[in-house]
């Protein structure tokens, strides 16, 4: 069992950077595959990024080259550094965890979720 608590949303304008941080409770957080999922309204919760147990990551097409995931495992803490952030990355950002290795970008293979934190990229 692990709980999620994700920090970091709030508003920024167009072409700003935030970095998000979802920190875990539990003695087992390096044993978990982590997630970034988001949701804007009316859409369906999208794959954003996933880091391996062992720190390899995957980034959604739409956030190459502009979005970093990290973890830290001495602090049970994942980030997702976000930089020249787009109106169109407004959304609910969600941390998830997963013990499969097999977790990818499907969200429904994730067991455990976080409640989400607000982003809003301003024009």
């Amino acid at each position: 069992q692990v709980q999620l608590i994700e920090s970091g949303g709030g508003l920024v304008q167009a072409g700003g950077s935030l970095r998000l941080s979802c920190a875990a409770s539990g003695r087992t957080f390096s044993s978990y595959v982590m997630g970034w999922f988001r949701q804007a309204p009316g859409k369906e919760r999208a794959f954003v990024a996933r880091i391996s147990r062992g720190g390899n990551t995957y980034l959604g097409d739409s956030v190459k080259g502009r979005f970093t995931i990290s973890r830290d495992n001495a602090k049970n803490t994942v980030y997702l550094q976000m930089n020249n952030l787009k109106p169109e990355d407004t959304a609910v950002y969600y941390c998830a965890a997963d013990l499969s290795v097999a977790a990818g970008s499907n969200p429904r293979v994730y067991d455990y979720w976080g409640q989400g934190t607000q982003v809003t990229v301003s024009s």
